[in-house]
């Protein structure tokens, strides 16, 4: 190798190298294998994954380099200006098959029953590399087995101690939970504790791991590879969109696997979309149209129930009809739920039926940062949020930008378990949150900030001072020209914006507080889904619904008069929009069970028989052509998020009348603050069918949190059960003391029956 460069007109930071004899340009501190990769050069690797640290582990991956006594670890060897390296040469053949041999010296002969069978890293190289017969006689090793929870199967007699799940749970998830224990041949990967691996990620060890040792727990035994159908789909329980293939057998949906895509989700996937479809076979689903007779219900067909449902439109449209979605609901159901308004002349109409502050208008907004940018940033202020858990993968971004040396501020009622250190926090019960933006300590970090990030999640969103909270936030990052990321409340709150699915009139609180005399239901669990459960039952009772629904639960039953059977996004043709302003399209998987149909032919059919304009389409593509994707203005005839006008007023019920109803439903005197979050597997009505979900540790099941202060001042202690009460509702709930929790404050997870009876506000904690 010359001092002189081998082609000066590469640019200063690259080398030149060649790889069996194919010249290539490398970034310099490069290592053999990425060069190889980039130029599609396959070199044999099974510890080396290029989202995580070089470990050099295997050696599966040695090489001859020119003027190298040995064979070189491809995936740790620095490339140089002329290196000459060799992947296919007599030595490095050799190397590999010798390493190959070592490494199948204990690695036990179960291929036919083990389930990474047919997409095995070891069971694909092992057919190039390995011999015939083994020249090793010796009793194999045997390794005992860990329980590491209801989603991760362990056969750790595989394992190959290749690292990358213990390197995964360091860099990736942030968990610390896996690591090597022990030496030499007594060397095993597990956990420290003999615990079930608590991360939100924890799914994503089993797509590292290159052997069979780390599988699906919820797939174990179910289909072989080669027998399923990959579709590509999205993830639909948090706004971030994350893109994975659902794997499928004869119309079942067997797995979720992610989806590269690095502007979105890299190539992770949460827990939460991984094993949520276990949720799509629940018992209660929705199978057959239902109608209500007498105190039962009964199964009929399509033509009667439409025919139903038309009927109770007509009796009740205009200002007596209500028109409430899921904020996941899609882009083409939400279009054509917006024209059913329109036909029947109603202004009731909304998706944000979790938000209980609607007095300020707000609507779910682009993000200002470019997901991947947020990894990127210098400081990140987190406002009102569980972030790990509200949306994993965005959480895992903020890491990033941590590891990058970032800053990161939290502004929040609880001091939530993060998997990054934290400069400086504000825990302050909720009323105060707002104001909390405005202190010196905070401002004062974001002073030097080059690339500051603001994000606003379910807390700040969700809760009763959302409005103050928003126009706080906005100011802080307007005044520090940080990038303002406000996490839509739903998997495509933003597409319904984009559609129209916004009130001329009520808005959710609102059309629920002042009852309607019917109302339409789509994909809603009315007794978990809304911010006031009871105001919501109470209206609903006393009104005639039609629910469409994937799910023929109790609490629908309870409320509505016609039950229509749709699809879940797995199972039909669709696209949401994510929280950065992308639409991405999602295929149909699934096979819809039973009578259930794709939404939108159901809203078809039903405007169809309505005889209203703008459902003669028959086809989806002719729905999509009418789809006019904007950040606002109009579409298809309806205006944008502000609905009233170029003034922006709007004919709805004031903002007086919407703060004397969240006094007289939200406050009592004295008391604790309430504040609430979205518990991590309770946030939609698939995901609280998944029963592994429901099994995993963190699901912590109802329960009210409370400082070790005010536990004292009330009276109750760890484990003992308080009452719960405002005007609002009460509940019964076991008590949780920590220190986390703001004094003044107490903290609840909503997507519990438990705990669905309390609303927002001060609340009255008595011992039981």
């Amino acid at each position: 190798m010359s001092a002189q460069p081998v082609n000066p007109n590469l640019p200063p930071d690259h080398v030149t190298v060649f790889i069996d004899g194919v010249e290539l340009a490398a970034p310099k501190g490069s290592m053999i294998i990425q060069a190889a990769d980039k130029a599609g050069i396959a070199i044999p690797r099974f510890c080396y994954h290029d989202k995580l640290a070089i470990a050099a582990n295997c050696r599966m991956c040695l090489v001859e380099v020119e003027k190298m006594g040995k064979p070189a670890p491809a995936c740790a060897t620095p490339v140089m200006d002329g290196m000459k390296v060799s992947t296919r040469s007599d030595k490095a053949l050799a190397s590999q098959r010798n390493v190959m041999e070592f490494l199948l010296i204990n690695h036990p002969l179960d291929c036919p029953i083990c389930d990474q069978g047919g997409e095995c890293e070891l069971q694909d190289l092992s057919l190039g590399y390995g011999r015939s017969v083994s020249r090793f006689s010796e009793r194999k090793r045997v390794v005992a087995d860990e329980d590491m929870g209801p989603l991760v199967e362990t056969e750790m007699t595989r394992c190959i101690q290749c690292t990358r799940c213990v390197r995964f749970t360091d860099e990736i998830a942030g968990t610390y939970e896996l690591g090597g224990m022990q030496r030499g041949e007594n060397l095993q990967i597990g956990t420290y504790d003999g615990k079930p691996l608590t991360t939100e990620l924890s799914g994503n060890v089993i797509d590292v791991c290159p052997v069979g040792a780390l599988t699906n727990k919820v797939f174990r035994f179910r289909a072989r590879p080669w027998e399923l159908i990959a579709k590509e789909s999205l993830g639909y329980h948090d706004p971030l969109g994350s893109n994975l293939f659902l794997h499928v057998r004869r119309g079942e949906v067997l797995r979720s696997v992610p989806r590269d895509n690095e502007a979105v989700n890299e190539c992770w996937l949460s827990d939460r979309d991984r094993y949520s479809h276990q949720g799509l076979a629940a018992e209660d689903r929705a199978l057959q149209p239902l109608l209500k007779d007498g105190d039962g219900w009964r199964e009929t067909t399509w033509d009667e129930a439409l025919a139903k449902a038309a009927q109770i439109l007509r009796d009740n449209a205009a200002d007596d009809l209500g028109v409430l979605a899921h904020p996941a609901t899609s882009n083409e159901e939400g279009l054509l739920l917006a024209r059913l308004a329109e036909g029947l002349g109603t202004g009731n109409l909304d998706h944000r039926i979790a938000q209980r502050d609607l007095s300020d208008g707000a609507v779910a907004e682009p993000f200002a940062s470019p997901i991947a940018d947020i990894a990127k940033a210098d400081v990140v202020v987190i406002v009102g949020s569980n972030l790990r858990h509200e949306v994993p993968l965005l959480h895992h971004r903020v890491r990033q930008a941590w590891r990058r040396g970032a800053k990161v501020h939290v502004v929040n009622p609880v001091d939530f378990e993060f998997t990054f250190d934290i400069a400086g926090k504000h825990i302050v019960p909720p009323s105060r949150v707002a104001g909390a933006l405005a202190a010196g300590e905070l401002n004062d970090a974001l002073k030097e900030a080059d690339r500051a990030v603001v994000i606003v999640g379910a807390i700040a969103e969700s809760g009763e001072h959302a409005a103050a909270i928003r126009a706080a936030a906005g100011d802080f990052a307007r005044s520090h020209g940080a990038a303002l990321c406000r996490i839509p409340q739903g998997a495509n709150a933003l597409g319904l914006v984009r559609q129209g699915v916004l009130p001329v009139s009520r808005d959710a609180q609102a059309m629920l507080a002042d009852p309607r005399s019917a109302y339409v239901l789509y994909g809603i669990e009315p007794g978990l889904d809304f911010a006031d459960q009871a105001t919501a039952l109470k209206a609903l009772k006393g009104a005639q619904v039609v629910a469409f629904s994937q799910f023929a639960c109790a609490s629908t039953r309870a409320v509505a008069d016609v039950i229509l059977p749709i699809g879940a996004l797995p199972e039909i043709d669709a696209t949401l929009t994510n929280l950065e302003g992308t639409a991405q399209r999602a295929f149909a998987a699934g096979r819809l069970p039973d009578e259930a149909r794709a939404g939108w032919r159901v809203l078809r059919a039903l405007g169809g028989q309505l005889q209203l304009p703008g459902f003669e389409f028959t086809e989806l593509s002719e729905l999509r052509a009418g789809m006019q994707p904007r950040d606002g203005g109009e579409a298809d005839g309806r205006n944008g998020p502000d609905r009233g006008g170029s003034d922006g007023s709007r004919d709805r019920a004031s903002a007086e009348d919407r703060r004397d109803f969240r006094r007289s439903h939200g406050d009592a005197s004295g008391g604790l603050e309430l504040a609430v979050s979205p518990a991590i597997y309770r946030s939609d009505a698939v995901v609280r069918r998944a029963a592994a979900l429901q099994a995993h540790p963190l699901t912590l099941g109802p329960r009210i949190s409370l400082h070790p202060q005010d536990a004292n001042t009330i009276g109750v202690a760890e484990g003992a059960m308080a009452r719960i009460s405002n005007t609002a509702g009460t509940a019964t709930l076991q008590v949780s003391v920590s220190e986390c929790v703001a004094q003044g404050a107490a903290w609840a997870e909503s997507g519990y029956g438990a705990t669905a009876a309390l609303a927002a506000g001060r609340v009255q904690v008595v011992p039981a």
